[in-house]
This record gives C-alpha cells, sequence and structure tokens, in this order.
C-alpha cells in the first residue's frame, strides 16, 4: 500500500508562498529553500524531488549516504547538501559528490575537504559556519574569529572555495530575538566580500530553519533551511 504523501506539495507550495511573501515586505529576492529531509521518510523525500526542488540537505554523513542511495535508485540527480557538524574522517565518504558543505569551522576540516577534493578531481564549495549565539557546547567560529581563521586558510588552502557563511543562532523564544545574530552575520560576510575573502562575488548567506527563517529573510539570508514544516501531517503543524 502506497502512502498518501500529498501533505508534503502542500506544505511546500505553502512555504514558498509565505517565504515570497516575506521578501516581499522587506523588498529582496526570495532565499533559495535548502529542504532538510533528517526527519522524512523515503516516500517523503521522493515526493519532494518529485515538485523539483533545486537541493536536499543532510545534517549527517550516514543520512547523507542514504538520501543519496534513494536519489540513485531512482534515476534522480538532485544536489545534495551536508549542514550538520562533520568529522574530518567522514569527509571521503562524500567528497565525491557533495554540492556544499555549509559546516566548514576548523582549519583541520578545511585541509581534509582540500585532500579529499583533489583525489576526486573537483574542489568542493563551502560555506563557513558561525557559531553567532557563542554557545560553547556548539560547533562554529565565533563571529571574532573569524578574520585570523581566513587568514589561516589562505596560507593552508588556497585552493578552496568558500562561498559564504552559514548560522543557526541560538534557540530563542520569539522569532525577533534571532535578528541581532543574523544581522551579525551579515555585517560579518559584507566585510569579508568587501574584502575578497570569497571565491564568488555574490557569497551565500545560510540563515534561519523552520522558527526562524522570517528573520533571517528580514536580515538578507539567501538560503533557508528548513525542516519539519515541510513534513508536518498534522494541519495544525503546517505552515
Amino acid at each position: 500500500m502506497v502512502n498518501d504523501v500529498s501533505y508534503v506539495r502542500q506544505n511546500l507550495e505553502a512555504v514558498l508562498a509565505d517565504i515570497e511573501h516575506v521578501a516581499a515586505q522587506v523588498g529582496c529576492p526570495p532565499p533559495a529553500l535548502i529542504p532538510v529531509t533528517k526527519s522524512a521518510t523515503d516516500e517523503e523525500v521522493l515526493a519532494l524531488t518529485a515538485c523539483g526542488v533545486a537541493a536536499i540537505a543532510e545534517n549527517r554523513v550516514p543520512n547523507y549516504r542514504a538520501r543519496r542511495d534513494l536519489l540513485a535508485s531512482h534515476h534522480l540527480s538532485v544536489p545534495l547538501h551536508l549542514i550538520g557538524s562533520l568529522q574530518t574522517n567522514k569527509v571521503k565518504y562524500i567528497a565525491r559528490d557533495v554540492a556544499l558543505i555549509q559546516s566548514l569551522d576548523s582549519l583541520h576540516l578545511a585541509e581534509e575537504i582540500s585532500r579529499r577534493g583533489q583525489e576526486a578531481g573537483r574542489r568542493i564549495p563551502v560555506l563557513i559556519e558561525i557559531n553567532s549565539g557563542r554557545e560553547p557546547n556548539k560547533s562554529g567560529l565565533f563571529p571574532e574569529e573569524l578574520p585570523a581563521f581566513c587568514g589561516q586558510l589562505r596560507r593552508t588552502c588556497p585552493d578552496l572555495p568558500v562561498v559564504g557563511l552559514m548560522t543557526m543562532g541560538p534557540v530563542c523564544k520569539q522569532e525577533e530575538e534571532y535578528r541581532p545574530f543574523f544581522a551579525e552575520v551579515r555585517t560579518l560576510l559584507e566585510k569579508m566580500r568587501d574584502a575578497g575573502g570569497f571565491a564568488t562575488d555574490t557569497p551565500q548567506l545560510s540563515m534561519g530553519m523552520s522558527d526562524s527563517y522570517h528573520a533571517a529573510i528580514r536580515e538578507g539570508a539567501t538560503m533557508v533551511r528548513i525542516g519539519h514544516r515541510l513534513f508536518a501531517k498534522n494541519p495544525a503543524d503546517r505552515p
């Protein structure tokens, strides 16, 4: 028996409409939606890809590999992002096909990504993860650590394509409380862009999740990472 997953398309359309609405309010282009599929079933993932999403994201390498195998078994070509903390010994499992690593947070990891990319005959694009809440139990660079890190990165991995910044922000009770954290990362990106610190003239700013993407859009996000809103079965939990 095939499960009815029609709610996935409905949720996706609602989220996309909401993103466009908020972007229009602030007069900016709508950011790219990067669906996070860690909580989704295989049927839900396939329903999502049938809607023509530009990419999907996973936060752990085993889940990434499972999604890659699922897509390949259905002859689907959808770019995959890795958005969670990445151990150096796991880079080899994603180096040949990952579209974007959004969680670069150490020089050691940068060196491994660069090395594995060379072995695979490609340059793997990355976003530097910023710990905007300065939370010691979370990954990412503190904002004040970014300039020195970028200097080390240029010397050690000059060919690694850094194409933007990513942040999660601390858990906040009200969505508006995220805005100062997102604004600080946007300022970091602007300064780094003006200094020629990216491998592109149009760097990406990946901010905002299901409970914070409105604030992220208002602070200039070019990507938002949304998961559970896309896969909510209960109408009360939908966008």
